[in-house]
């Protein structure tokens, strides 16, 4: 081996025309930027969204409706998964980390409980919120709930 057969490493060097070379290379004069014009300029870059001059997108569409930055999000469970849950593992106490643990919410969810179907079991419910019926039904049913 010497300097002669050296080669760089395949796929190092990308096989492309390089462009301002003069007229001879067929990529000099304008260098495919065209004649004058902002675009023919050097340290000229168009703005995200730029049509040309035309009105953008962004600006024709109308806008409209509120969004609360502060708005908190709550993943709803209702009665009768729970209840589901709580006939097939035999729980007493359902907590943030059975509901992971089962597919039934996320682990970084905000978790309500909410009304919908029946608890026939007696179990403690520990969840962000409660809705109004949820609360009753696991109360009526000899239960209790904690809050976080």
């Amino acid at each position: 081996m010497n300097l002669s057969n050296l080669r760089p490493a395949k796929g190092s060097v990308k096989n492309r025309k390089r462009i301002g070379r003069g007229t001879g290379s067929g990529r000099g004069g304008t260098s495919t930027r065209g004649h004058k014009g902002a675009g023919s300029r050097s340290g000229h870059s168009t703005k995200i969204g730029f049509e040309g001059g035309q009105m953008p997108l962004q600006r024709r569409v109308p806008k409209f409706g509120f969004k609360n930055l502060n708005r908190v999000e709550y993943n709803g469970v209702n009665l009768d998964a729970l209840q589901e849950l709580v006939e097939k593992h035999n729980l007493t106490i359902v907590t943030l980390e059975e509901l992971v643990a089962h597919g039934l919410v996320a682990k970084k969810d905000k978790v309500k409980i909410l009304g919908r179907g029946e608890l026939k079991a007696k179990v403690e419910v520990t969840a962000h919120a409660f809705s109004a019926s949820a609360q009753a039904a696991i109360e009526a049913a000899g239960g209790s709930i904690v809050k976080l």
